[in-house]
């Protein structure tokens, strides 16, 4: 019976069961009873439009057929007094141009909107929706969805590369299209050893400087860029090259231009009812209402929809905050309490909830991604313990605090040490990734190469350091496209990377090469994610050199032989016979170091085994002597263990449960 209402909507049929589950906020496929399909009925083709605007008297389908006008022959029916709309349409074939003309039952007066369900849409500046039949892609990604199905995420190396795809190349100023990209783009990110990529949205939206953040085609693919199958044909590469794809997704606003959702009858339809709390004066956009029932069969279904018909792997869900409090961006005097009295949006959790239950009821390991600005509590804990059920959150006090730090003299760093301590602190109360996100690199906040304190040298230094900082730090790693070839100006929408600094200027090809190594360094040692969320992965061996700013730790595998140390030197002074406490007695080998010359540096290297010494140091009954290089992080690994290793086992496992109880 299921499988049968399934498919008969997928043909555009009006079925009671979807009908009330729609409205009762439950249909999670409401893309097959809304928006236009390509049917047959009563053995004509044609096609069947179905929309919903609870608050109109009239609705005409409006089209290049029609020259836009509306003629009672292309006028709709209503379906119930709960304000669905439909009507089935003759003869009319796939690449009809349509809007609907909405007339508001306290208004004579028209509105021209583009189909909320529509899945494709004019390019900009033009509005229309356009008639898309399915199409039956044929995906070539099995190996890749089986593997995707039996991965711990928890414990994989996930280096993520967040892009706009209208900026990271041209054709000679031109946007390339999806199929162009699947040629270019699963290469370049193999090459750099990238693990995933994240796309900024793809909905269709009118303003190319919004970067997709301020929607009106929820379901239309942006045209940009080509279409659907385009699309599907660039994921279905870069999955077939073992590259995951995460799109970010957001539902919590959208862009109130005439043709959009925004007053979609006439009157607040999928934004709240009461102004203060509809308009998003921060953004200038309006906010979805996430507690009636349409806008969450509308919500819900858009996510599994981009889960289900394009093989996402994970959404990055963009401003929960905005979601999850009555007062995000609003002053005094600017909301209302909810009705206990405090400053969460009830129905917005509620929503939260309710969406990250049915995704992980469909899909068990997609990576649902929070960006949450916020201390909210348990983000990522399981909505039965109390949470609000994501998997992952981006760090953003992390993120905030480090960049402040860069930017600081090396002279005043000892003031502010603490600003790369205290994320760990907090570390384990999610599940973090740390995120260098396209909101870092604009709007005079300069780009990652120019946030760096000092001259040339120093800044492409700093860089290196803070990467390999960032490698070495719990958590999976999110950066934005430009800062592996180190770009100084700021990232711009409107035209492509300065690919050309490459070829120019040695530094930037060397720093290209650097994360390039950086990047498969990570992916091939488990000490680096394999207990990203276990607080047995990390340790500090000095968390409190401030006046050097040298920050020592250890990051462990389940293997002590995966261990490896960290120390990583924050300002441009070398040290000689510097002492460092070590974790086991044993022979140590420098096996990364981003002062190498290869990368740019100065190459003050370690390059003989460095053997540990029974002097007692940094609380730790072995330490090492050696050379710190200038504003460097330097990477150690066990090279040869001169205590019993399963001695060693015993000994850590008993520290352990003595910690944990």
């Amino acid at each position: 019976m299921a499988q049968e209402v399934k498919n008969k909507a997928k043909k555009g049929q009006l079925i009671n069961i979807d009908i009330d589950s729609f409205h009762e906020g439950r249909n999670y496929s409401s893309y097959w009873l809304l928006g236009s399909h390509c049917i047959v009925e009563n053995r004509k083709r044609g096609v069947r439009f179905t929309t919903w605007a609870p608050n109109a008297s009239e609705i005409y389908v409006v089209g290049d057929f029609c020259e836009f006008k509306p003629i009672n022959e292309f006028k709709m029916e209503k379906v119930n007094e709960k304000g669905l709309w439909s009507i089935f349409i003759l003869g009319l074939r796939e690449g009809a141009k349509y809007k609907y003309y909405i007339v508001n039952k306290n208004n004579e007066r028209g509105i021209y909107k583009a189909d909320p369900y529509a899945k494709l849409s004019e390019i900009r500046p033009n509005t229309a929706s356009i008639v898309k039949s399915e199409c039956k892609f044929k995906w070539m990604d099995k190996k890749w969805i089986n593997k995707r199905g039996k991965t711990n995420l928890f414990k994989e190396p996930i280096n993520i590369y967040e892009m706009h795809l209208g900026s990271w190349k041209t054709n000679n100023g031109e946007f390339l299209t999806y199929k162009e990209l699947s040629d270019k783009l699963p290469e370049y990110l193999n090459e750099m050893g990238y693990t995933h990529v994240e796309f900024m949205p793809l909905v269709e939206h009118p303003l190319d400087a919004s970067w997709g953040y301020q929607g009106t085609g929820y379901y239309s693919v942006t045209s940009r860029y080509g279409d659907s199958e385009g699309l599907k044909q660039l994921i279905n590469v870069l999955h077939r090259n073992g590259i995951g794809v995460i799109l970010d997704w957001v539902p919590g606003h959208f862009c109130k231009d005439e043709h959009g959702l925004y007053h979609f009858d006439g009157t607040p339809t999928y934004e709240y009812q009461e102004e203060w709390k509809s308009e998003n004066k921060g953004w200038g956009t309006a906010n979805f209402d996430l507690g009636r029932p349409e806008v969450k069969s509308f919500l819900i279904s858009n996510a599994l929809f981009w889960l289900r018909e394009f093989h996402i792997d994970g959404l990055r869900v963009d401003a929960v905050s905005n979601m999850l409090y009555l007062n995000y961006g609003r002053g005094e005097g600017e909301w209302k309490t909810n009705k206990f009295g405090g400053d969460g949006c009830l129905e917005g959790i509620s929503f939260i909830k309710e969406l990250n239950k049915v995704i992980f009821n469909e899909f068990k390991n997609i990576l649902m991604i929070a960006e949450e600005s916020t201390s909210w509590p348990s983000v990522c804990k399981p909505i039965e313990d109390g949470g609000l059920g994501f998997n992952f959150k981006w760090n953003m006090g992390w993120m905030n605090d480090t960049l402040k730090y860069v930017e600081v003299d090396p002279i005043y760093r000892k003031h502010n040490h603490n600003k790369m301590t205290f994320s760990m602190m907090y570390n384990y109360s999610e599940n973090f990734i740390l995120p260098i996100s396209h909101d870092e690199v604009v709007h005079g906040k300069k780009s990652l190469v120019d946030k760096m304190w000092g001259d040339y040298w120093n800044k492409f230094a700093g860089l290196r350091l803070y990467l390999a900082y960032m490698m070495g730090h719990p958590g999976k790693k999110l950066t934005f496209m430009g800062y592996e070839f180190a770009q100084f100006i700021e990232w711009r929408e409107y035209e492509e990377l300065e690919w050309e600094l490459i070829d120019k200027f040695e530094m930037h090809k060397l720093t290209q090469n650097y994360c390039k190594f950086l990047n498969n360094f990570y992916k091939e040692n488990k000490a680096l994610w394999e207990l990203d969320y276990d607080n047995t992965g990390f340790e500090w061996i000095d968390a409190d050199n401030s006046n050097q700013s040298i920050f020592s730790f250890i990051r462990k595998g389940n293997d002590i032989k995966d261990t490896l140390v960290f120390i990583c030197n924050f300002t441009p002074v070398v040290y000689y016979d510097f002492r460092v406490g070590v974790p086991y007695n044993a022979k140590y080998k420098e096996i990364f170091n981003s002062d190498n010359k290869e990368f740019g540096g100065s190459n003050q290297l370690n390059e003989e085994i460095i053997e540990s010494e029974d002097i007692s140091y940094h609380n730790r009954k072995y330490s090492i002597s050696l050379k710190i290089p200038p504003m460097a992080a330097i990477i150690l690994s066990i090279s040869d263990l001169n205590e019993d290793i399963n001695l060693l086992v015993n000994k850590e496992i008993i520290l352990e449960n003595k910690y944990k109880s």
